[in-house]
């Protein structure tokens, strides 16, 4: 671990992610604590910090494009027969405390405010586990609750009419490369075969690396796969695929995904093997 505003992962003593817990950024991106670097075992770097293609992907962390017309994504919002608009409703993500900091994770309390004031309540427990001389395994899991005394609802470009734009909730903007990453499940291949379905795992694998995002509880199976690779590498979840989450007053919406960082490029066996190990360590 370093100071009080970050917080170095560790596997086998070996640092693989450095998380950054009060990063000074600008309101457009939706400030909001998130993990970057994350490196593979042999040190190979596997997320990407505010890239020239989309300034607001940091690294891999929560976010939400649309909790009741507020961005905790970052960037342009996407409106309803307009399109892309810079608006002046960004949110922000404030760490207020760790109920637990250690070499290996922590659980954290987060804040979710926008203009009216605290929206949503947010418990983050991130830890990182060997798997095997290759391979390491991040588990995150959110749970977020409405703060805010009246109902919410989460949103995502596809719910405002965009389609296959269905992102928010856990993603990983994964290292660019001068050649798109493989991306398969257990019975698919290729993006549009992935992208908006659910899956047990996807994997997302590069030159020298392969992630495999796996859903490690019933209701984040239930949620389809947000799945990039020619524009750009990131994975994520849909929180709001086709139509709005709504959270009620004091309700929680929980979420976890364990996801495999390995050296080399798996195969389907191999990444379904460590798939169900990372879920089950």
């Amino acid at each position: 671990m370093t100071g009080n505003d970050s917080v170095v992962l560790r596997v086998a003593g070996r640092p693989v992610g450095r998380y950054v817990t009060r990063p000074e950024l600008p309101a457009r991106l939706s400030p909001r604590p998130y993990l970057h670097p994350v490196t593979t075992l042999a040190g190979t770097a596997v997320t990407e910090l505010s890239p020239a293609d989309h300034t607001h992907h940091l690294g891999v962390g929560v976010a939400v494009p649309d909790v009741e017309g507020f961005n905790f994504w970052g960037g342009r919002t996407y409106v309803r027969d307009q399109g892309p608009t810079e608006l002046d409703n960004h949110g922000a993500q404030r760490h207020t405390a760790y109920h637990r900091r250690e070499a290996d994770g922590f659980t954290e309390e987060l804040r979710w405010v926008a203009a009216p004031g605290e929206l949503l309540r947010e418990r983050r427990t991130v830890t990182a586990t060997a798997l095997t001389d290759g391979a390491w395994a991040l588990d995150l899991a959110f749970a977020l609750t409405n703060v805010s005394g009246r109902p919410l609802s989460v949103g995502s470009p596809a719910t405002n009419g965009r389609p296959g734009a269905a992102y928010g909730g856990f993603f990983w903007r994964a290292r660019k490369e001068d050649a798109a990453p493989e991306v398969f499940t257990e019975a698919a291949d290729g993006t549009d075969a992935v992208h908006g379905r659910t899956a047990d795992w996807v994997a997302l694998a590069g030159s020298a690396w392969t992630l495999v995002f796996a859903a490690a509880t019933e209701a984040t199976r239930l949620d389809p796969w947000f799945v990039r690779a020619e524009e750009y590498p990131g994975v994520g979840s849909s929180l709001a695929y086709d139509a709005r989450l709504p959270v009620p007053p004091g309700e929680t919406v929980e979420r976890r995904v364990v996801t495999v960082v390995a050296d080399g490029r798996l195969d389907r066996r191999e990444a379904a093997a460590l798939a169900a190990k990372a879920v089950s360590a």
